[in-house]
């Protein structure tokens, strides 16, 4: 039991600093009009895309973005991964595609689409090199 513990507390504070992106699409939709935040969906190539994984490591695995979207916007993230071990549920990926369509047809990646709770874009912007607290002011800008 001893060495169990260790094993279960770190699980557990992994999963208290997870961010808290919607697992559907549908579902960040709905908690957006519920709380009237704006949708941030993120179009990733989780296992191949180095912008891609540059973002979700520097800017959405930040404490400080974390923290202000937790209050702020409701996440999704529309993944798009090419490695078969990480091979999205059939309903999933048709979801992610679904929406390429409509909001990445020319499949950029990463593509971060700032959305208003109806689902109209506000703004569109990729991977920058800046920081966490000046990423956040960039996506701020949309709602204005």
């Amino acid at each position: 039991m001893r060495k169990k513990l260790p094993i279960l507390f770190l699980i557990a504070s992994v999963s208290l600093c997870a961010q808290d992106w919607s697992p559907t699409f549908s579902e960040a939709v709905m908690v957006a009009k519920e709380k009237d935040k704006p949708i941030i969906l993120v179009f990733s190539g989780s296992d191949w895309c180095a912008p891609c994984i540059k973002l979700d490591k520097n800017i959405w695995g930040s404490q400080e973005f974390k923290n202000y979207a937790a209050a702020h916007y409701v996440l999704y993230k529309a993944d798009f991964p090419r490695k078969k071990r990480n091979r999205l549920n059939e309903m999933q990926a048709t979801q992610n595609r679904q929406l390429a369509e409509k909001y990445n047809p020319d499949g950029f990646f990463p593509l971060v689409v700032v959305l208003n709770k109806n689902e109209e874009v506000l703004g569109v912007t990729a991977y920058k090199k800046v920081t966490p607290i000046e990423y956040v002011a960039h996506l701020n800008s949309f709602l204005k």
